[in-house]
């Protein structure tokens, strides 16, 4: 492994550190008191109450002059200002602690503890007066600092910012670091998570946990990522949904329960899909799917206020608002709104040329419900912006929901759409196993057809349900996407802190007989891939008058006996 010279430097500080008796991971406990906001936001009025404050963060920034110094340090909760004086920190003769480890051997993103008084400085920022301080954590590897300068219009810029996705996403420790504001985004994501929970507590639900790995996956279309048990020898599959089993907990009596559950789908991934994914289902008995779409306008209201402070949200350049009640549309409603067409008696055939006529994409696999899935997908989801209920769906594309009461062919179930994307499903459960086994089968034909998608047939759900299930109300919401709605984040990326990405390419490091081939000599070679240099482009591309400075540097540090190139030998090198 490469290291660059600030990584040099910093494990070289390391060794220096424990050969003076100072260990750079100390396991004691540092007692903390006080953090960087309850200091900024208390101290003016309330002053003699941070005359000994213990505080532990990082070092995001500092200014050395000569026997005094500030630095910033970053707590979870935020930032402030401490002051160094040398003889506060080195009260006798030896001045160690501040001359050699404060100012040669601490790093930006090093932690350390600090204990002192606060106080207001000349320009009137508050600051804590340190009086000791204790390294925790040295910090092997530079933070990319993000650097601020104001114009003389007050304007800010930013330089260095850590802003690129992939690398966010992959590194997701340095993105909490440097951007504090991503912190703010999972906080809000766990406010919504607990409004939630607390809401269907408070209406005598029973939070429970159901299997993950199922000998079955069932209670949605989608394709599972399978495993293998070894004692068993059997396969098993990560659960696609959690439906099942819940509703297998109403047969046994309860009548209200959820689950927060994490779900698996061995699918494509886009900015809207993870293949590992949150959502809640809940499911209730003795109501019916309008009972339910009362529930879900006022569970939703209540998190967008309790998140957010209001209804309205805004995402993006739009403003939603979740007020209720919400806009409700039938299926075909919606369809016949958006298109002009009526396809409500529509066989087959008939929805495969209005396919064609509208220009959406089909396969000889898609029956009857796909292709009305397809036509809603294209022409009408998109046009969604606030929250909207979408009703009545054909029996072809919901197998586990129950026949509408008064209109035949269809089901009573509804999905709510917001910002053009689905963000919750729900029905008026099926409990006849009669019916239900027979819609299994009409999943097994369409597997059959190649729909990769289809359902399979769970024999001991259907006898669960042949004991009797109590009519049910059952409800899905995906934590993810309503997550990127309310904290108006544009990649469900940005609501999952560690999101499934692809292989990282490795670097391939350039080695010393690269650069021999290429007419280096081998013992400045050698110090080639010292300095970090990953390939003989990197190498030729370099600014020659700073390379030669450093190879300078190198020699003297390494002990070089061989003289130092010229400037000239070492552009011929370079444009070899």
């Amino acid at each position: 492994m490469a290291l660059s010279e600030q990584e040099i430097r910093r494990r070289e500080e390391r060794a220096a550190l424990i050969e003076m008796g100072i260990d750079p991971y100390p396991s004691a406990t540092f007692v903390v008191n006080v953090t960087a906001d309850d200091i900024n936001r208390n101290y003016e009025r309330h002053k003699t109450d941070y005359k000994d404050v213990r505080i532990a963060g990082r070092l995001m920034s500092r200014r050395i002059m000569g026997n005094a110094s500030f630095a910033e340090l970053q707590d979870a909760t935020g930032r402030v200002q401490v002051y160094f004086r040398r003889d506060d920190l080195c009260p006798d003769e030896d001045k160690t602690l501040y001359n050699t480890v404060f100012k040669k051997m601490l790093d930006l993103g090093d932690i350390i503890g600090v204990t002192g008084f606060v106080f207001t400085t000349q320009t009137g920022e508050i600051s804590i007066h340190a009086t000791s301080f204790t390294l925790l954590t040295k910090s092997l590897r530079p933070l990319p600092i993000v650097k601020e300068t104001e114009d003389e219009a007050g304007n800010k810029k930013t330089y260095d910012a850590f802003t690129d996705p992939e690398q966010r996403y992959r590194q997701r420790y340095v993105d909490l670091i440097v951007n504090p504001e991503v912190r703010d985004t999972f906080r809000k994501r766990t406010k919504l998570v607990n409004t939630m929970r607390n809401f269907l507590d408070e209406r005598g639900y029973l939070e429970v946990e159901t299997p993950i790995l199922q000998p079955l996956y069932g209670g949605a279309a989608a394709r599972p990522f399978k495993t293998h048990h070894n004692t068993l020898d059997m396969p098993l599959y990560l659960r696609i949904a959690n439906e099942l089993y819940l509703k297998r907990l109403i047969v046994g009596g309860f009548d209200g329960v959820y689950e927060f559950a994490k779900d698996f789908r061995n699918e494509g991934m886009s900015r809207f899909h993870n293949p590992e994914f949150t959502q809640v289902e809940l499911y209730v008995a003795y109501k019916d799917y309008y009972w339910m779409m009362d529930l879900v306008e006022e569970m939703v209201e209540r998190v967008a206020i309790a998140v957010t402070g209001d209804t309205k949200v805004t995402v993006g350049d739009k403003q939603i608002d979740f007020a209720r009640p919400w806009k409700r549309y039938t299926m075909f409603e919606a369809i016949q709104h958006f298109t002009g067409h009526d396809i409500s008696n529509q066989d087959e055939d008939g929805l495969r040329a209005t396919c064609a006529t509208l220009n959406i994409d089909v396969d000889s696999t898609m029956g009857k419900g796909k292709l009305i899935d397809e036509i809603f997908g294209a022409t009408c989801e998109h046009q969604l912006i606030q929250p909207t209920f979408i009703t009545d769906y054909p029996v072809e594309m919901s197998p586990l929901a129950k026949k509408h009461k008064s209109k035949p062919g269809l089901v009573e179930r509804f999905e709510a759409i917001c910002n053009g994307k689905e963000i919750c499903n729900a029905f008026s459960e099926l409990n006849d196993p009669i019916d239900q086994r027979a819609r299994f089968e009409e999943q097994i034909e369409l597997g059959r057809r190649g729909d990769p998608e289809a359902m399979t047939l769970d024999e001991d759900f259907l006898r669960a349900l042949e004991y009797g299930m109590p009519p049910t109300a059952g409800l899905g919401i995906g934590i993810d996407r309503l997550s990127m709605i309310i904290t108006n984040q544009p990649s469900i990326q940005d609501v999952l802190f560690f999101p499934q990405m692809r292989p990282e390419l490795k670097a391939v490091q350039a080695t010393k007989t690269d650069f021999v081939a290429a007419g280096v000599p081998e013992v400045w070679a050698t110090v080639l891939v010292e300095l970090g240099f990953a390939s003989v482009e990197d190498f030729r591309a370099a600014n020659a008058n700073k390379l030669f400075n450093d190879l300078g540097g190198k020699r003297k540090k390494l002990k070089i006996s061989d003289p130092l190139p010229s400037l000239d030998e070492l552009k011929a090198w370079m444009s070899a």
